[in-house]
Order: structure tokens, then sequence, then C-alpha cells
């Protein structure tokens, strides 16, 4: 009894001494809230995680969900299995609408969390530049994005096998990816793969590898923070893989039938806006200053004028590098940035202080299709093959969790093999015939992320 007393108490005083540390509440999971979160592991803070999802995602590899490469449980993790060791930290799936400054808190879906730190990593929203063009031009951010282009891929094929018309068949087999940068490039890639090798026997009344691929990018060449020499080699492998390309386009106008390039109209049911992202609306929240793009301009520690207590990081952080120039919205930025806050607490928590933050560029890479990609790591730039290997290993390095690792590596070995993609399903659709949806593809709007809209 006198043993069972003992461990009691110790639980007891372990909680009272955990309950006096200083309350860290990190808003979202990406990238620079998870790295934050796991640095902080054996600090002495208590940790809260507020997302609106239950799971980390690493978008890198969204476009190959949403061109049946891989399937969403490849590249997601649940937060809770991620950090379920940490016993200074635990996980809130709301999501958040506001942040109270004076009393320091968090507003979540009607709670209220109260901070001594606040650590913002929300990421980034789709940005249409002022126009309404989500229904019609889906982006991809997250795991329901990628299914539901995924289900607008698939369902076009499908609809034109059966579709009589001929006009309508041609519309169906247009893609058209707006964005020339490293989501856009590897979006019109992987569905020319999937087009032209993947489907290319699974139809009988067309041929899938007449589907016609279309990448606008609105500057004068693709992936513009490449050196120009990668950015030609990446659009010679497009070329080759049948994508065509148009720079110093701008698209003035879409609907469900159609992308307009000034008088240009290009038929098409199937469009892909990779072309820009705004932050999510921390600025308003905290009342600070932002940039045209909506990010919050930050001191040199990442912490935001006026508010010693309060960091943004990642994309949502208006941040530049030593050479004054933005830090790009890439997954390195965010991870060694909520490395670095966590290490500022720390240090902070023991008396010390640390020098600015510093980004250390570990490089740039995109990939095209098989054995096509580009790679810039300083002074070294590839392509080719070897670029595309460095790109496979650092992807699944980089994933988290051994298990998705395995099965990234086991698909990526099928699909190199066997010119096959495994994860052709077409899911979400509310009717229980597929001729009861079909025609819906070419008569709506726009489909809706869940159902197909009647």
């Amino acid at each position: 009894m006198n043993l069972k007393r003992s461990i009691q108490q110790g639980r007891v005083n372990m909680i009272s001494s955990h309950a006096a540390f200083p309350r860290v509440v990190i808003i979202g999971a990406g990238f620079g809230g998870l790295s934050t979160a796991k640095r902080l592991a054996k600090a002495p803070f208590n940790v809260t995680i507020v997302d609106r999802h239950n799971y980390h995602l690493f978008q890198p590899l969204l476009y190959q969900v949403a061109t049946a490469g891989l399937s969403p449980g490849d590249i997601a993790s649940p937060i809770r299995g991620i950090l379920h060791q940490q016993r200074n930290t635990k996980v809130i799936l709301a999501k958040v609408s506001g942040i109270d400054t004076a009393c320091r808190e968090v507003v979540a879906e009607g709670r209220r969390i109260p901070y001594d730190y606040l650590v913002i990593a929300t990421g980034a929203e789709h940005a249409y530049f002022g126009h309404d063009w989500s229904s019609y031009a889906p982006g991809l951010k997250t795991i329901d994005d990628a299914t539901y282009l995924r289900r607008r891929i698939l369902l076009a094929f499908e609809r034109a096998e059966t579709e009589p018309d001929a006009d309508e068949r041609r519309r169906l087999l247009n893609f058209v990816v707006v964005g020339g940068g490293p989501t856009g490039v590897e979006m019109a890639g992987a569905i020319a793969e999937l087009a032209k090798r993947a489907l290319a026997a699974d139809f009988r009344s067309i041929d899938p590898r007449c589907a016609r691929i279309i990448l606008i990018e609105a500057g004068p060449r693709l992936l513009a923070p490449f050196s120009p020499a990668l950015s030609e080699a990446a659009r010679r492998s497009l070329e080759q893989l049948g994508v065509e390309i148009r720079l110093d386009a701008r698209v003035t106008d879409c609907d469900c039938s159609s992308v307009s390039l000034g008088n240009e109209r290009l038929q098409t049911r199937t469009i892909v806006w990779a072309a820009g992202v705004k932050a999510a609306p921390v600025a308003g929240w905290l009342g600070a200053e932002s940039d045209p793009a909506g990010r919050v301009k930050v001191k040199a520690d990442l912490s935001v004028p006026g508010h010693p207590d309060i960091f943004v990081i990642g994309d949502a952080a208006a941040a530049t590098g030593v050479d004054g120039k933005p830090l790009p919205g890439v997954a390195p930025v965010a991870k060694q940035q909520g490395w670095y806050v966590a290490n500022l607490l720390t240090a902070r928590a023991e008396g010390r202080t640390l020098p600015a933050f510093r980004y250390r560029d570990v490089g740039s890479m995109a990939t095209i299709g098989r054995k096509r990609a580009v790679a810039q790591i300083g002074a070294f730039k590839v392509t080719g093959l070897v670029a595309w290997l460095l790109w496979s290993m650092a992807h699944i390095y980089f994933l988290i969790g051994f298990r998705n690792r395995l099965a990234v590596a086991m698909h990526w070995c099928w699909n190199y093999v066997t010119f096959q993609r495994g994860m052709r399903l077409i899911t979400g659709i509310s009717g229980s015939r597929i001729e009861d949806v079909m025609p819906v593809l070419s008569t709506a709007p726009a489909l809706d992320r869940g159902r197909i809209l009647p």
C-alpha cells in the first residue's frame, strides 16, 4: 500500500510540475508546426497542437494521389500517433477562427485555449487573384483536393469512353494545368504519364494516348526559382511526354467547359490550378502588417512586431533570407523555422539568447515523370535519371513513419516496372449507378468535394 501511495504521489507531483510549465500553443501540424512540437519534446513546456485535421500530410506527394500513383494513407500519418510518446504534448482537433492577443487565448470552435507562447503555422490557401474560379479550377493543398481531382480526371476518361459527341469527347480529353511552378510541372507530367502509359490499353472506344495536356505559365519560363538551364531541361522533358506548354500566357477567364487566354479559348472539362497561393488569414487575427500574399511580416527571430510571445512560421510568414529576398514557401523553410522557434523558446527558458533565424538552403527538386527530374543543390545542377533518383530518395527519407516510406517505395517500384497506377479508384460518388453520375460531368458548373452536384 505504501508503494502504491508513493507511485500515485509521484504522478501527482509530476502533473503538478508540468502544470507550472509555460504553455506553448501551436496552430497547424504541417511541416513547421510538427517540427516545433517534436523539438520541444523534452523541453520544460506544456505543448498543445491545434489542427482542423487529425493527420500530418506530406504535401509534396499530393499530386501522385491526384493522379492515382499513391493512396492518401501513404502520405499522411495521424498526429496523435506521431506524438504519442511526448508526455508534454496534447492534440486538439478544431478549426481556429481567431486569436485574442489581449487575453492571450486562441479561439477555436467556441473554446478558448490559453497560451504563454503562440506558434502559428497555418500554411497557405489557393489564390485566384481576385477571381471566383475555385469551383472550376480546383487546387491541390489537401487530401480532399487530391481525391477530388483524381475523381475528376478518371471520370473524364470514363465519360469520354461513352460520349457520342466528338466535340464533347475532345473536351473531356483536354486537361489544363495552370501554373508552371513545381506543382504544375509535376502535375502535368503525371497526367501525361497516366494518360499515355497507365491507361493506354484500358479503353476500347477511345485512345487515352490522344489526351491533350496543356501547361499554362504566365512567366517567360517554367520553374522560375530554378536556374534557366534546369527550366529549359524541364520544358524539354515535358514536351517529350506530349505536354503542350504555353509561356507568357495569362488566364483571363475559366468556366466548366473552357479556359480563356485573352481571345483564345481552350475547351476542357478538367482544370488544375497551381498558379498561386495566399496565406491563411493570420494577419487579420493578429491585426499585423502583411505582404500582398497575406503573409505576416515577422522580425528576424520570427516573432510578430509588438508581440514577442507570438511567432509565425512557414507559408504564413513573410520572412527574408540573408540576401534580403523573401524565403520560398517550401517544406525545408518551414521545418527549419520550426526548429529555430523551439530552440529559441528553450533558450529563453534557460536565460539564454539566440541569433536571428538564418535559412540554410538545402536545394530544390522537381520531377517531371519516369526517369525525368531536375535538381539544384547549391552550384550542383543535375537532370534526368540521376536527379530522379535523388528526388525519390529525398522524398522517401522525409516521409514520416517507416510504413509510409515502405509503402511509397513499393508503389514506385511497381509503377516503374509495370507502368501501372494501382490507385485508380473513383470514390465519393453519391449515385448508385455510374450512368446516373456520368452525364453530370458535362453539365454541372462544379463538382463538390464530397459529392457530384445535381
